[in-house]
């Protein structure tokens, strides 16, 4: 049996690579092998992978919806679009939520020329410089130009001192973040040149997927329960993570919602940052 991918190729089918990436849904054991024998009848010969990641999603929310939202993680950055706006909103939280001072969009002066820079965070004596690249193709690769023309933004701002959050410090490193993928030469390049680099599934325990199951920090476009519009209300208030429902109650009143949905919406969201949080260091 063969799967077609997103480009068209045509790749055999494979029931344990399919089954892997359901138990990243959150799901027991014995829940995947239900889920598995449910989707099974379904599946047929040249099947696309987005209508065999629709099935697998639909299948799961059938048991819970927050094992839905879990495995549609991917699917809800590329949400944060069309343009990284809000992207960049939700790095600024992450920094945070990892213990550093943050802020989006400040500009700085290098030796040579000014920068934008998305995300400045700043704890103790360290301070970064973070760039967002935010992608909304299902299989984007960040090519190597990418992180030259960062290092190259890095070696002019690097000897300077900046003052955020009351402290005045040089720039200790930058981070290139993305929530595409990382080609070959984009991760030789980085590692070579020490340039620090957060993609969806690089580096290993500290990538973005990785950062966002163990700490929890889900975006609002991870619950299934709300729409498209109502996502798009909640991030222009504010509201970017999932907790932030939890946290501030006038964000559900902002979409006059009943009380039957809240209570649907409000489980959802409990029941998929309630996982035992594991301290991720970014360095």
């Amino acid at each position: 049996m063969k799967v077609s991918k997103f480009n068209g190729e045509l790749v055999d089918y494979n029931p344990k690579a399919l089954k892997i990436s359901l138990t990243k849904s959150g799901a027991t054991k014995d829940e995947v092998e239900e889920v598995f024998e449910l989707m099974s009848p379904q599946i047929y010969d040249g099947i696309k992978t987005q209508d065999l990641y629709n099935l697998a999603f639909e299948s799961l929310k059938k048991y819970r919806s927050s094992y839905a939202a879990r495995y549609s993680l991917k699917k809800a950055l590329r949400d944060l679009g069309p343009e990284g706006y809000y992207f960049e909103k939700y790095i600024k939280r992450l920094m945070e939520t990892v213990g550093f001072n943050a802020v989006n969009g400040q500009t700085v002066q290098g030796n040579a020329v000014t920068h934008e820079i998305d995300v400045v965070a700043q704890k103790d004596d360290v301070l970064f410089f973070c760039e967002c690249k935010f992608r909304n193709d299902i299989d984007a690769k960040i090519s190597v130009t990418t992180p030259m023309y960062f290092m190259s933004r890095m070696i002019d701002v690097r000897d300077k001192e900046y003052t955020y959050f009351n402290k005045t410090l040089q720039p200790t490193k930058g981070f290139l973040i993305t929530n595409a993928y990382l080609t070959t030469d984009s991760i030789d390049w980085a590692e070579y040149y020490k340039i620090g680099m957060i993609s969806w599934n690089y580096p290993d325990k500290m990538s973005l997927k990785y950062l966002i199951d163990n700490l929890a920090i889900y975006p609002i476009t991870c619950l299934t329960s709300l729409t498209k519009d109502q996502q798009k209300v909640l991030m222009d208030a504010g509201c970017i993570l999932v907790k932030d429902i939890l946290l501030k109650e006038e964000y559900l009143k902002s979409l006059s919602l009943s009380n039957e949905f809240v209570d649907e919406l409000v489980n959802e969201a409990n029941e998929l940052i309630s996982i035992e949080i594991i301290e991720c260091v970014i360095e």
